[in-house]
């Protein structure tokens, strides 16, 4: 098998197809946490003049869908991330071959896809933004309508 170096060319565009592919999820999941507010205070404006203001918990469906679309972002993010670590580590041992360039899958299938957006749900970017979200939709039931 033919070891690669850091100075090869195809070395370096592998690293920044990879770094872009992490730059892409991370930009979708934050782009997931502008549209749900934009929707929910969208959606919260609408049921204000409306005579039930039980309609506000409509906004629970797109809280849970981005909260959800957010979490599978961040969970792609974080497995593309190991592939990169996992190669740079070869890299530096120098028990790097061209047979691991360019290869830009993450390992795995359904279970690991649901596991690694699982444990996105249960990180610090998550949790407080949709949970204070959805605090706030109760806050607003409560004493704003």
């Amino acid at each position: 098998m033919d070891k690669v170096d850091f100075e090869s060319g195809a070395v370096q565009s592998y690293i920044g197809i990879l770094q872009g592919v992490i730059n892409r999820m991370a930009t979708n999941s934050a782009g997931c946490k502008t549209w749900c507010i934009t929707i929910v205070s969208a959606i919260v404006v609408i049921i204000a003049d409306k005579p039930n203001p039980s309609y506000v918990w409509v906004s629970l469906v797109p809280i849970l869908l981005f909260l959800f679309l957010d979490s599978y972002y961040l969970g792609l993010e974080q497995r593309f991330r190991d592939v990169y670590n996992v190669f740079i580590k070869k890299l530096h041992s120098g028990n790097a071959t061209i047979e691991d360039v360019y290869i830009v899958n993450q390992c795995g299938g359904f279970c690991v896809t649901a596991n690694s957006t699982g444990k996105a749900m249960l990180s610090h970017s998550i949790r407080p933004f949709y949970g204070l979200l959805m605090v706030m939709l109760g806050v607003i039931y409560k004493f704003v309508l």
